[in-house]
């Protein structure tokens, strides 16, 4: 367990399963928070708070969310497959491409909220806003009610741990433990 900055315990690159489901949490928040800046928008313009929650947003999207989708294509949906899971390539095949439309979608997102992050614009596109955070919400209860429970199901400890190593490599941290 690795311990936050707010002292609750964070899963460790030892439990995989429970990071992906973690970071599922994080997308979560940083889409409050997008519906937030939406919200606060209107009446305030790009003021220090709008400045402020453009710049968390773009830094999680940016970073986390592109290492997240990378755990997942590149290393789960994999071992999913060689597992033989039920539906694992239907499942694998809608996932990542949900996994390229959201892509599609924070390009644009992006863009708007650079210009809020500067100062220089604010507006957020009403219908792209909605659209994005409907689909990450949809994407985050389609994987945690079906994806995480058929990994745990299906992947042994030698998968779960190659797992948790991939993940720890990509952001250029130790692996901990050993399952």
């Amino acid at each position: 367990m690795i311990s936050s900055l707010l002292g609750a315990a964070a899963p460790g690159f030892d439990r995989p399963l429970d990071v992906l489901e973690a970071c599922h949490g994080r997308i979560s928040r940083q889409c409050d928070t997008l519906e937030k800046l939406r919200a606060h928008l209107p009446g305030h313009g790009a003021d220090a708070q709008s400045r402020q929650a453009a710049h968390a947003v773009l830094a999680y999207f940016d970073t986390a969310a592109v290492h997240h989708h990378d755990d997942e294509e590149r290393n789960l949906f994999p071992l999913l497959e060689q597992a033989n899971a039920p539906g694992a390539c239907d499942l694998v095949e809608m996932l990542t491409l949900e996994h390229d439309e959201q892509a599609l979608l924070w390009r644009r997102l992006r863009a708007q909220l650079q210009l809020i992050e500067a100062g220089t614009a604010a507006t957020l596109d009403d219908e792209l806003t909605t659209r994005f955070i409907a689909m990450n919400r949809a994407h985050l209860e389609f994987e945690n009610s079906h994806v995480l429970p058929l990994a745990r199901q299906v992947l042994g400890a030698a998968e779960i741990e190659r797992l948790g190593r991939a993940m720890a490599a990509r952001r250029g941290v130790p692996f901990a433990g050993s399952l």
